[in-house]
């Protein structure tokens, strides 16, 4: 399908005015980030180190329990004998240190003293399997920036804290123009954490840092989840940004990175000003009312895209724009990307090669919707005639081989089974000949398929392992299960192994892996791209729903065609 190159369509006065009101929640940063020019001619001339970090061969642990530590001498070298607060631990952590934070809630309250400031090659460790669910970090303090004056931030790391880490925590701030982590000029990772109900940014990053943040969740911050400004660089990846004025306030000279990020839910997703020049690959903007703003009058120009390299971001779902180029001065290269050309006004190129996103009706801010969309678009499953995908109905085990043989293709490796109850005619009978003929499923001792069977999670679960050929997991990975009890004994090693492949998706709770109920084709879904991913046929889609143990942390369609039985 091909689409004029340049699209100049301007949008009307009633969008127009209901962009520039969904673009002020997000106003005063993005003006805080160009007033920020100002102070850099105090800025201190640092230069910072590259994200070089490497595991310290002899590491130091601290640890740290707010309810039952003690801030003396003699504590904190073990998890019986702790430290009280983090504020101490920083006060004795030398390079190489890893503070590890027990479950609790770390506050004025239980002692704390902010900001937490990082220092040189310490590491801060909460429970990176739930992205810090258990280790909350509250409140805030007064920093001074070279580049930004005096600003409230609950964890400063700046250029005198190169090689720091921060995995596993969640982290508010709820003072006036509160800011969560704060990173100037310096290289941190960030892996693994939540930044929520902060007053202003979750995350801010400006000066000359290059922070890699990833696997995290921005959600519920007041004005953006993350800001990049000044000459920043970094890379983002696989985060979640969501419910929140700009997923991403973009600002200065900064150049970072977004590689398979999810925006949801946002006023809008991503928003770049002053003369930044971001880079956007296989990210997912759904359910924004904007998923791109390029700022009236900036210089900025987004690469979301070229013919040598094609964004591959998907655009769903958006009320007003997928992409808006406001400056009028520069055209933004938007080539190869899933969109609707309907939604796109001002000068934005989108080349010869966009698709139009498949919608369906019932699935738009669905947990699920990112692995159900990518999946349609590449025919693995399909929706009903009636434009609906139906995410909680169950899926049939005939459904589930339709979607395996699809979606893997696999090679016989022994003689297809006569099932007595699949008769040649069946609208699957195929693919359940091919399935079974693979590692992927089989059949019961009485040579019957029941293809009409509803599929339980925990053997989707089982198929997908088998068929993946994943070894045997440690047993003791399904301590993440608050119902492991109910794992039968034979899918126990598969299950686990699953699970350390992150193969495993638990909705609405993490620990909860319900494993004899029958799975819904937003679950089949979820767990089959999950499969993809460790196959290596897709890019991983950011999903705080993902199982991440602690050490992996640091159908032709889904019911029968339209020609043949109605499902």
């Amino acid at each position: 399908m091909t689409y004029q190159r340049f699209r100049t369509s301007q949008p009307s006065k009633t969008n127009q005015g209901r962009l520039h009101q969904s673009l002020r929640a997000g106003l005063t940063i993005s003006l805080l980030c160009t007033a920020g020019v100002g102070f850099s001619a105090q800025a201190q001339q640092t230069q910072t180190p590259t994200n070089t970090q490497t595991t310290p061969q002899t590491q130091t642990l601290i640890y740290v329990n707010p309810a039952s530590g003690q801030d003396q001498s003699g504590t904190g070298s073990s998890a019986s004998a702790p430290y009280r607060t983090i504020t101490f631990a920083l006060q004795q952590a030398q390079p190489g240190t890893t503070i590890i934070l027990a479950p609790g809630n770390y506050s004025t309250q239980s002692g704390e003293k902010f900001p937490l400031t990082l220092k040189p090659k310490v590491n801060l460790k909460g429970e990176e399997a739930s992205k810090g669910a258990t280790v909350v970090i509250t409140g805030g303090g007064p920093i001074s920036s070279s580049y930004f004056g005096t600003q409230d931030a609950t964890i400063l790391v700046n250029y005198s804290a190169p090689d720091s880490s921060i995995s596993g925590i969640t982290v508010t701030n709820p003072n006036k123009r509160g800011t969560g982590l704060w990173i100037e000029s310096t290289n941190t990772i960030v892996s693994s954490s939540t930044f929520k109900g902060s007053a202003r940014d979750g995350l801010f990053v400006t000066g000359s840092g290059t922070p890699r943040v990833e696997n995290s969740v921005f959600l519920n911050n007041v004005a953006n989840g993350a800001s990049v400004a000044n000459k920043a660089k970094g890379e983002f990846r696989n985060n979640l940004f969501q419910n929140t004025g700009f997923g991403m306030s973009i600002n200065g000279t900064a150049t970072p990175q977004l590689l398979s990020n999810n925006f949801a839910q946002n006023k809008t997703g991503v928003v770049v000003s002053g003369s930044a020049r971001p880079v956007l690959r296989q990210n997912m903007f759904q359910n924004n009312e904007t998923g791109v703003t390029i700022i009236a009058f900036s210089q900025g120009q987004p690469d979301l895209g070229t013919q040598a390299e094609p964004g591959q971001n998907t655009f769903q779902g958006n009320t007003s724009y997928a992409v808006y180029n406001a400056a009028r001065e520069s055209t933004v290269s938007a080539v190869g990307n899933q969109l609707d050309p309907g939604q796109v006004a001002g000068q934005v190129s989108l080349g010869e090669t966009q698709t139009v996103a498949v919608n369906f009706t019932d699935t738009q801010g669905s947990w699920a919707a990112p692995y159900i969309q990518a999946l349609a678009a590449r025919n693995i499953i399909k929706g009903f005639p009636n434009g609906t995908f139906r995410p909680d109905d169950p899926v049939t085990r005939a459904q589930f081989a339709a979607i395996l043989a699809k979606a893997f293709m696999p090679t016989p490796e022994k003689s297809p089974t006569a099932f007595k109850d699949v008769s040649t005619d069946f609208w699957a009978s195929s693919v359940i000949r091919n399935v079974s003929s693979s590692a992927f499923m089989a059949g019961y001792p009485d040579q019957t398929f029941r293809p009409s069977q509803k599929i339980p999670r925990v053997e989707s679960l089982v198929s997908l392992a088998s068929g993946l050929k994943l070894p045997s997991g440690d047993p003791q990975v399904l301590s993440l299960y608050q119902d492991a009890a109910k794992i039968p004994g034979y899918a126990k090693p598969k299950v686990a192994a699953a699970t350390q492949q992150k193969i495993v998706v638990n909705y609405p709770t993490l620990a909860q892996l319900a494993p004899l109920e029958n799975a819904s084709r937003a679950e089949i879904a979820a767990f089959v791209y999950q499969a993809l991913v460790n196959a290596g046929k897709v890019e991983p889609i950011n999903s705080p729903y993902v199982v991440v143990p602690p050490s992996a942390a640091s159908s032709s369609a889904v019911e029968s065609p339209a020609s043949e039985t109605t499902p």
